[in-house]
């Protein structure tokens, strides 16, 4: 597996990517991409045409967009159990959500921290987030319960990717808070892989004096 090379950069949705690479357990090489004109140039929009990261190559394989990322390593470290068996109902919630966070909280509350107000009727009835109050609402229905992960007593990929879209929006306040959203985060938090992940992506942010990692 060490053909796994992450493109990625500290400032981006790629610290998701990172932690999901420290969680599986996968040897793989990091290359970060500075936002500007290496993002954009030939040679890595010949890896990712919209010129943005994180992707992920894998010999000839090229993966995109971080919630196909997660799903992808899941099943490539099935050992690491991140992803429930196929077939089980388990394994349907974990499609269900992880494309939720994809589908829905990402560009909800990129909407709503741009100042979009999609809750009129006209524009509520043709987007698929609705709005971002409703999104909180169902990511918070979903943790009422009291269950410790996004699928219930077992941590997935699907809490590396959506658990850390909730963490980042109560972080910058994009996403409104609902009971149990602290606590959740405070338990991703603590997971040894995402402290190794964020210690990475921290050592590489830029730095005033240098303008780099």
């Amino acid at each position: 597996m060490a053909d796994l090379v992450l493109y990625t950069n500290p400032m981006s949705r790629g610290r998701m990517a990172r932690w999901m690479m420290e969680e599986a357990g996968l040897p793989y090489e990091a290359k970060i991409v500075q936002y500007g004109p290496e993002m954009k140039s030939a040679d890595y929009r010949a890896i990712n045409p919209m010129g943005k990261v994180p992707a992920l190559v894998h010999g000839d394989t090229v993966v995109t967009e971080v919630a196909a990322i997660c799903t992808y390593v899941a099943e490539l470290a099935p050992e690491a159990g991140l992803i429930p068996p196929a077939g089980t109902p388990e394994r349907g919630a974990f499609y269900r959500w992880m494309f939720f966070g994809a589908g829905c909280v990402d560009p909800g509350v990129s909407a709503a921290s741009l100042g979009v107000d999609t809750s009129s009727p006209e524009v509520y009835g043709r987007i698929g987030w609705g709005t971002v109050d409703a999104v909180a609402d169902t990511l918070g229905e979903l943790l009422a319960d009291g269950r410790p992960w996004l699928l219930g007593e077992t941590f997935s990929a699907v809490d590396v990717y959506l658990g850390g879209q909730i963490a980042w929006g109560l972080m910058f306040k994009t996403l409104p808070e609902r009971p149990g959203f602290a606590d959740y985060v405070a338990r991703l938090m603590n997971r040894p892989a995402q402290q190794r992940a964020a210690a990475i992506d921290d050592a590489l942010m830029p730095t005033p004096e240098t303008g780099t990692g």
